[in-house]
């Protein structure tokens, strides 16, 4: 079959950016005199990896006895990651390209991101990200739900007027590729982390956008 659209995750996959949010949990608990062992840090890497804010401060609210509530915690992880996409959010490498390959191809693209909102925005004034998906940029603050439910990615392809059997979707996490895989879409897992392991029930797995030969997938 032809493909027609490709969705792609945002963090780790179109934007160098996951470990804004690792800097900023280190932050939150180092500001309440917790310090993260090297397999402790390892650990939360693994478990947050595509979680969505609101899942990893409830973790860490439960996991550290934290006093705060999930709303203080979400704000102040946020206030900091967003400091860090503002002074140095950038694509990831591969990326530009491949979507130009897409264009060339006529092939529709759209955004679906755990992000919220607000950070999508920020992304899209540093980057332009409007520049490759027009208004097609959704996010966990749109839909409500979180990967790995599938809602954002059935939303997604329902606004490309496609039916989500003629999407691909690339991600970077285990999350995402459930999600992708649950609303019935091929899912391209893309190694940016370095951990392929977490891309395993991807149904194609790359080291980077170059490896990704269009006219065989598509």
């Amino acid at each position: 079959m032809k493909y027609k659209a490709i969705i792609f995750d945002m963090d780790g996959t179109v934007v160098q950016s996951e470990n804004f949010w690792i800097e900023s949990t280190k932050k939150l608990l180092g500001r309440r005199n917790i310090t993260l062992s090297e397999p402790k840090l390892t650990y939360i890497k693994s478990h947050f990896s595509g979680i969505g804010l609101f899942a990893s401060c409830n973790f860490l609210k439960e996991h550290f006895d934290l006093v705060d509530s999930v709303e203080v915690l979400m704000q102040e992880k946020k206030e900091h990651a967003h400091l860090l996409y503002v002074q140095n959010v950038r694509f990831i490498h591969g990326f530009v390209e491949f979507h130009n390959m897409l264009q060339a191809l006529d092939k529709k693209t759209a955004l679906a991101t755990n992000a919220g909102r607000q950070t999508v925005e920020i992304t899209n004034k540093k980057l332009n990200l409007e520049q490759f998906f027009g208004k097609h940029l959704y996010t966990v603050t749109d839909i409500g739900k979180s990967k790995p439910h599938p809602a954002i990615y059935l939303h997604a392809a329902h606004q490309l007027e496609l039916h989500p059997a003629d999407c691909i979707a690339i991600e970077d996490s285990a999350h995402g590729i459930q999600a992708a895989k649950s609303a019935g879409m091929v899912c391209i897992g893309i190694n940016t982390a370095g951990n392929k392991e977490r891309l395993k029930d991807a149904d194609l797995i790359v080291d980077q956008y170059e490896h990704i030969n269009l006219k065989k997938v598509l």
